[in-house]
């Protein structure tokens, strides 16, 4: 694969959307996110929790807080960088990382109230998708053609990894994700999925039965996880990925993320609406569609059981 070949915004999580995602990715990263009463109204595409708190990421830079379980909304004090930020972790209430375009890396001290820039590569023009980290030293991000880049520092210093030893395997990776036990995986396009079995020293491609992208995936219980993809393909595994059954989405649509709700039960999002339920650990699925109809990125359970959606029209609630 080359890197001037078209498409390469594919990696940008929806594919209805890219014109969006090129558009807000298209700032420099030395700029801070403007103040905005839309910044709730306007793309948002990944979403974690800071314990109480729930913290959502977007274009333009956007970061929004809620400590009411999604009842109410602020924007964060000072985020310094308007590019679209596509994926958030936190590894306790205060410690937090969000990556997106121009390879950008931004921290936070305070549960998101302000954040600061750590890496920036815009000249690289591949962005950052997905981020996981292990501990407040040891992190990881990961994202187009085969980026992977590490930290041992908590994000003072990140330095670029080689993915595979194929030079070729240029693969765009958009979501890292924990599986059972100690195992990591990394969800690619081109039917690929990644293991790490030593905390991502090094990985190996698995080999789902199916030749599309895979946009992320979600472990469900102590032995079995979940991928999911385009056109509505999901998979389960309960042997850390050496065997895998397919699953009945009920859906053409992409599947984007998901979460495990407090009972148990699991839900996965996806474009047009999509929303899919489980309550026997991901064996089986039912569909329902969003009347809007509009791209639904990310998902978490807000106050009282509901579900809260974040995507293309920001985050409403369920």
């Amino acid at each position: 694969m080359s890197p001037g070949r078209p498409g390469i915004r594919r990696c940008c999580l929806w594919i209805s959307i890219l014109t969006l995602l090129a558009a807000s990715g298209a700032g420099s990263g030395e700029e801070h996110a403007i103040p905005s009463e839309l910044a709730t109204k306007t793309l948002l595409v990944d979403v974690a929790r800071a314990d109480g708190r729930l913290v959502a990421v977007g274009e333009w830079g956007h970061v929004v807080l809620s400590d009411d379980g999604g009842e109410s909304w602020r924007q964060a004090q000072s985020v310094p960088t308007r590019v679209t930020l596509t994926a958030v972790t936190f590894i306790d209430s205060r410690n937090g990382w969000a990556v997106g375009h121009d390879a950008v890396v931004i921290h936070t001290r305070d549960g998101g109230e302000t954040w600061e820039l750590q890496h920036q590569a815009p000249e690289e023009e591949a962005p950052l998708l997905t981020v996981w980290f292990e501990n407040p030293e040891h992190g990881l991000a990961a994202g187009a053609f085969a980026i992977l880049m590490e930290t041992r520092d908590g994000g003072k210093s990140w330095r670029r990894r080689p993915f595979t030893s194929n030079a070729d395997e240029d693969r765009h990776l958009n979501a890292i994700f924990a599986g059972p036990g100690d195992a990591l995986f990394i969800a690619a396009e081109a039917g690929s999925i990644y293991r790490s079995l030593d905390g991502g020293a090094s990985w190996e491609r698995l080999h789902p039965p199916y030749e599309g992208s895979f946009w992320g995936g979600l472990t469900v219980d102590s032995k079995a996880f979940v991928v999911f993809g385009m056109r509505g393909h999901l998979f389960r595994s309960e042997d850390l990925g050496e065997s895998w059954q397919p699953l009945e989405s009920g859906t053409d649509q992409s599947l984007q993320s998901g979460t495990v709700r407090a009972d148990g039960s699991i839900v996965l999002v996806g474009l047009g609406g999509t929303v899919l339920t489980s309550s026997d650990g991901g064996r089986s699925f039912s569909a329902a569609i969003e009347s809007d109809r509009r791209g639904i990125a990310a998902v978490a359970e807000g106050s009282e059981g509901k579900l809260l959606l974040f995507g293309e029209m920001g985050v409403k609630t369920r």
